[in-house]
């Protein structure tokens, strides 16, 4: 079983395995149609695509930020559809720093599917190992899945005051609010500390060694057990790259706030923080 990262090597071995379930995460926030639109130009054989918007978030219930939890029942939708059933092997990928996979790897997990696994590298990874590549478009046997969420896994705006830990996973610039290309207003969550999600990953967009990370996560959290640790970005998204290197450490289980910083800065009267 891979629960966390997997190499595109292990997954070419693994290719039409029946109980193998691959999803292509692949997107882009500038122009939403572009994922799919190279998915069905190439994509891993036997991959099925999911959408960041149409797919992997869902009418505002939990939270009301740009990329929203959808409901325990709309995921179990959604993964029976992507035919993943209980003993499925998942393996989500895409082309950016794998932040949309590791949402979907989050969103599994959230609802105790174990085994999903992110490609590491993502697209890039496996087309430098110059693996075979499938056009147009496929699907799966739907499935039953049956899995259901954990509640503690996610906290929501009336819990964000009361975390012990709070990480913001944006890039420095938009954590110490010199920039914010997408929200409506700059800057972070008081009390809150920087962990880039990037810094996980090398120049080949590959997780760094595990004690490397380990020993950053480690340093963030100081005293705080993991699993009271809340993570955030813009949207509830790329901090799911920090969550999945936590757990692939050995570290365990933080928590998301999904509403991120697009739902806590949306209100102009809550407190926001600048600078370092």
């Amino acid at each position: 079983m891979y629960k966390t990262l997997i190499t595109a090597q292990t997954l070419a071995e693994n290719i039409g395995k029946p109980d193998w379930v691959i999803v292509d995460c692949r997107f882009n926030l500038a122009d939403t149609a572009v994922g799919h639109q190279n998915y069905q130009q190439a994509h891993i054989p036997g991959a099925v695509y999911a959408h960041l918007d149409d797919d992997l978030s869902g009418p505002p219930v939990t939270d009301r930020g740009r990329h929203p939890l959808p409901t325990p029942q709309r995921l179990a939708q959604l993964f029976s559809f992507l035919g993943i059933d209980e003993m499925s092997q998942v393996v989500a990928y895409d082309d950016a720093g794998s932040m949309i996979a590791a949402r979907l790897w989050w969103m599994l997990r959230y609802m105790r599917h174990e085994a999903v696994a992110v490609l590491d590298g993502g697209w890039q990874a496996w087309q430098a190992a110059g693996l075979p590549t499938k056009s147009g478009i496929e699907t799966n046997e739907p499935a039953q899945f049956t899995g259901r969420p954990r509640p503690k896994w996610v906290v929501t705006l009336d819990e964000v005051n009361h975390q012990r830990v709070l990480i913001d996973s944006r890039g420095p610039a938009r954590y110490r609010g010199e920039l914010e290309p997408i929200d409506p207003q700059p800057g972070h969550i008081p009390g809150a500390v920087n962990l880039p999600f990037e810094t996980q990953l090398d120049a080949n967009g590959r997780f760094r060694p595990a004690d490397e990370m380990k020993a950053e996560l480690t340093a963030v959290l100081g005293q705080t057990k993991p699993e009271a640790a809340t993570f955030y970005c813009g949207s509830g998204v790329s901090a799911c790259v920090n969550l999945l290197a936590m757990a692939h450490v050995g570290l365990g289980n933080g928590r998301l706030y999904v509403g991120s910083w697009s739902e806590w800065s949306s209100d102009p009267e809550r407190p926001v923080a600048v600078g370092d």
